[in-house]
């Protein structure tokens, strides 16, 4: 009775996110682009996937062990819930408290949207691969570092793309338009994926790059860089009234024809079709991202007239054509368990509230923070235990070298520590202010200009605290790479003075 109760909870999420996508009125936009991008990118902001980008989205794949399973295995329902709770979980965390999201609710729409979309037939059982492949195209972030993602997933040790493995990619990624109605436009074909290079016979991560990223992109992933350009403007404001509707400015992308003399249009008329006075919907039409005073044109003209040198940014950065190996940190502090002995311990239905296994008691006791300052110590720790042994084991005649190249990484090592323990320090005192400035107000009785003015001087006190805090899991991550680098460095060293037995 409770499963069939389950059940008609999930089928009920299900169709109240189709039924409030078709409330946007979606469908009436003419160009399957536009439509697909702008469905996509509502059900990624209901799913509040628009707050997350690839590197929590990564993050919660090492915690739930996925990094380590192979991309073929299988999750059941429950198990996938569990990997959708961390990265809604972890998104909490980092939100600021007056802008909370409910977790619950953005874990059961995402979760029925990607059965909807990869198990139609209620199978229960959704590969690792479209797991990953899925949640790296629909979350936040930049696309650079979303593709430099995926290419990993389906290239070979050398760094160069496996053609099969990308055909499968193609073949998921494109049942995402279909899970929003639009698999006529931009269904899979067993051509598309040669079809995307057609000139290459080796793909590296800058031709992946280039080709994904160009303009136009591949036909049938067309609409993902525009998914982006639509976050990119969504809040773009143009102080030019529309020719059409005669809003007094513009939200988002802007269009100028470039037959009529200053028509210009909202994205809203544009999309849907609409024209007035002498203007076709087949004349062309330039499409601006963002607004610039007469002037300011003028300038960048100028500019642009005086200078030799072209102007036009590369599209993303080189990357070295052979890939350098990351660092397994698997054997320093093993991914975070998750309680989960197999599929059969869990129901088969979504678990609910009420389930002892409710994924929201096996994350929030978790304390992801100290876990991986405890990774950075005894990070450091092996550091200064692997460049002490390469001292003992260094042949004699190099030693007076070697001593001046191990003390200068010891003292590198010794300040990271210190950075490390300052960091710690100031987050632990930063979490006893928060506390205090979210104590509750006295009653409203007692309440006088003086308490309310040391009051706000406390909201505002809390929000300085949440963005420091902010800055400071940025400088975490900048350590974490400071310490990658040297543990590389330190093993090139090791290699040079150990001699080969």
């Amino acid at each position: 009775m409770s499963e069939d109760c389950g059940s008609g909870d999930n089928m009920a999420d299900r169709r109240q996110l189709f039924v409030e996508m078709r409330a946007q009125d979606l469908d009436s936009i003419r160009l399957s682009t536009y439509r697909t991008a702008c469905k996509l990118r509502f059900v990624q902001k209901k799913c509040n996937l628009h707050l997350v980008d690839i590197w929590n989205v990564i993050e919660a794949f090492r915690e739930n062990g996925l990094n380590t399973m192979d991309l073929n295995a299988e999750l059941s329902v429950a198990r996938l819930e569990v990997v959708l709770s961390t990265i809604l979980y972890q998104l909490n965390k980092r939100m600021p408290t007056t802008h909370q999201i409910n977790v619950e609710h953005s874990i059961s729409l995402l979760l029925n949207f990607l059965l909807a979309a990869y198990d139609p037939e209620g199978h229960g059982k959704i590969s690792v691969f479209v797991v990953k492949m899925t949640l790296a195209t629909i979350c936040g972030g930049k696309i650079l570092d979303k593709l430099r993602y995926i290419f990993s997933q389906i290239s070979d040790s050398a760094g160069i793309m496996v053609y099969s493995q990308f055909d499968q990619f193609l073949r998921e990624i494109l049942k995402l338009p279909m899970a929003v109605f639009e698999g006529p436009s931009f269904g899979y074909t067993e051509q598309a994926a040669r079809a995307c290079f057609a000139q290459q016979k080796k793909v590296s991560l800058n031709t992946f790059l280039d080709t994904l990223m160009s303009d136009p992109p591949p036909q049938c992933l067309v609409w993902l860089p525009l998914m982006h350009r639509l976050a990119n403007v969504e809040n773009v404001f143009h102080p030019v009234e529309c020719s059409h509707c005669h809003t007094e400015s513009m939200m988002g992308f802007r269009y100028r024809c470039q037959q009529c003399h200053n028509y210009q249009l909202c994205q809203d008329c544009f999309w849907r079709g609409h024209a007035s006075g002498s203007h076709s919907n087949q004349h062309q039409m330039k499409e601006y991202t963002s607004w610039k005073s007469p002037a300011k044109k003028l300038s960048h003209a100028l500019s642009k007239s005086l200078s030799c040198a072209s102007s036009r940014e590369p599209l993303h950065p080189l990357f070295p054509e052979i890939p350098e190996k990351p660092l397994n940190l698997a054997h320093i502090v093993p991914p975070r368990p998750v309680n989960i002995t197999n599929d059969y311990s869990f129901s088969h239905s979504m678990p609910t509230s009420g389930n002892p296994y409710s994924t929201k008691n096996l994350l929030e006791s978790s304390n992801h923070q100290d876990e991986e300052h405890s990774l950075i110590a005894r990070y450091a720790a092996r550091l200064a235990a692997e460049a002490a042994q390469a001292q003992q084991q260094r042949v004699p005649t190099d030693l007076p070298c070697s001593l001046d190249a191990n003390k200068q990484q010891r003292q590198l090592i010794a300040e990271l520590e210190s950075k490390n323990r300052e960091i710690l320090q100031e987050i632990q005192r930063l979490r006893l202010q928060h506390e205090e400035a979210s104590q509750p107000p006295p009653d409203k009785g007692q309440q006088n200009p003086t308490l309310l003015a040391e009051l706000r001087l406390l909201r505002q006190r809390k929000d300085e605290l949440e963005q420091r805090m902010s800055t400071l899991q940025e400088s975490r991550r900048e350590l974490m790479v400071q310490l990658e680098q040297l543990m590389m460095l330190l093993k090139s060293i090791i290699k040079c003075y150990i001699p080969f037995n």
